[in-house]
């Protein structure tokens, strides 16, 4: 691909920018990248409406990077001039790295900054200076109230994946924030829906925004196949042996609804000589990203996780998601299923169910607007029918966390749940340069 032939090049990015696309072989702007991008290199605030998959992260970086490269920084030290704050530090490191391969060719620096690892390294990280920091909200206010982060010359301030960020009950610290970010900036709001807490939050922050949105609430690809193999309890982790066994060519991944239960659950995986590996809130940085590398590499065919921990991963071509438990709450059977049947592939999402679990199904089923498909495995038929009338438990999803007064969640959630260590992965500080 040339630089002259890209279809990025109509919407106005530098060249600078088209090169490093044109290195990663990127030719053709994703639907939330045609809207976007030219609205952010006009200055506009942006509400953008996109699920994880639709490209939203080079919709916001690119041209954040191009308004950067074209301005003049402030005279003194170094200090960040764009502020991405994120849910979870798995998507704060994929944010981070995304940044790093657009900006390649240009003179600008990135640093990330999270929740479970040492402070250390994050200090000397803000202490030298970036020009783009991508953030979780919970470890920038440690640093605030520090004093070892400011943000007085920000001039773009990004809110990505912001339902999920008031999910995990991020509003009072996200609101904190912001009072520390200049009012004159220009301010970017990404959600994967625009329910009416999303929006207030828009209207709080964000100044006559232009409002861009790629797909209805909650769409799924009408490329994934939905199945429901209901199954005892008792007989769940047989039956998924079997099935992976059956599957032995791909990938999966898991999804479970606990940390222990996904951590046994491997564990035992392991055990009948499938490889595997587990992600979730208690696993240290460096534990998920070597799980994850592992994965994506090919040294393990399966992938266990929480929820919380699998929100923002990217997974290319992955053929098959299992929910070894239902989700609580029908909302998250999309995000999860979201991780296969991206960009017109073909994808398969299979339920274990429960007996006890059938009302979670019915829920599913609601969402989706369609029958999920139950299909009995041979030898692994349940003891009784489904019950899908079953009321499902409430969540704390639910239910809604509360804040503490100096604005962190009641309940430390991906960025802050592990053990404190003495990694210095969570600072990370690269230079873009020619």
């Amino acid at each position: 691909m040339t630089i002259e032939s890209s279809a990025f090049e109509a919407l106005g990015l530098p060249p600078a920018v088209l090169r490093a696309l044109a290195d990663k072989n990127y030719t053709t702007p994703t639907p939330i990248q045609q809207q976007a991008i030219p609205l952010v290199l006009s200055g506009r605030d942006v509400l953008g409406g996109a699920q994880t998959g639709t490209g939203k992260t080079a919709a916001f970086s690119l041209p954040l990077l191009a308004r950067l490269s074209k301005a003049t920084p402030p005279n003194g030290p170094r200090r960040p001039r764009a502020l991405i704050l994120v849910p979870t530090r798995e998507l704060a490191v994929q944010v981070n790295e995304s940044i790093r391969n657009y900006g390649r060719h240009l003179r600008l620096t990135t640093g990330m900054i999270f929740g479970g690892v040492g402070m250390g390294p994050q200090m000397d990280l803000l202490r030298r200076g970036v020009d783009i920091l991508v953030a979780t909200p919970g470890r920038l206010i440690d640093h605030l109230e520090r004093g070892t982060a400011k943000l007085d010359a920000i001039e773009i301030l990004v809110l990505d994946e912001a339902d999920r960020m008031l999910d995990m009950g991020f509003l009072a610290a996200i609101k904190r924030i912001v009072q520390q970010v200049p009012k004159q900036r220009q301010t970017l709001l990404f959600s994967a829906t625009f329910e009416s807490r999303v929006r207030g939050l828009a209207m709080e922050f964000l100044r006559n925004p232009a409002e861009v949105e790629v797909a209805a609430r909650n769409t799924i690809a009408s490329t994934i196949q939905h199945i429901a193999h209901p199954v005892d309890n008792s007989r769940k982790r047989d039956l998924l042996t079997h099935l992976l066994a059956t599957r032995f060519q791909d990938r999966v991944l898991v999804f479970g609804k606990t940390k222990h239960g996904c951590n046994r659950l491997a564990e035992q995986l392991e055990e009948s000589g499938i490889k595997a590996v587990a992600i979730h809130g208690n696993k240290s940085q460096a534990q998920r990203q070597k799980a994850l590398d592992a994965f994506k590499a090919g040294r393990a065919r399966v992938l266990v996780a929480t929820d919380v921990a699998a929100r923002g991963l990217d997974i290319p071509a992955l053929p098959l998601v299992i929910n070894y438990d239902l989700p609580l709450v029908a909302e998250d059977y999309v995000h999860r299923i979201g991780r296969t049947g991206r960009n017109g592939a073909t994808g398969e999402a299979i339920s274990l169910v429960a007996i006890d679990e059938g009302g979670l199904l019915s829920q599913v089923q609601k969402l989706l607007g369609q029958n999920v498909r139950q299909v009995l495995v041979e030898g692994f038929a349940p003891s009784q029918p489904l019950r899908m009338d079953a009321k499902p438990v409430q969540s704390k999803r639910q239910a809604r966390p509360s804040a503490r007064p100096h604005g962190k969640p009641a309940v430390r959630h991906a960025h802050a749940q592990a053990p404190k260590g003495r990694s210095g992965a969570g600072a990370q500080r690269s230079r873009m340069a020619r």
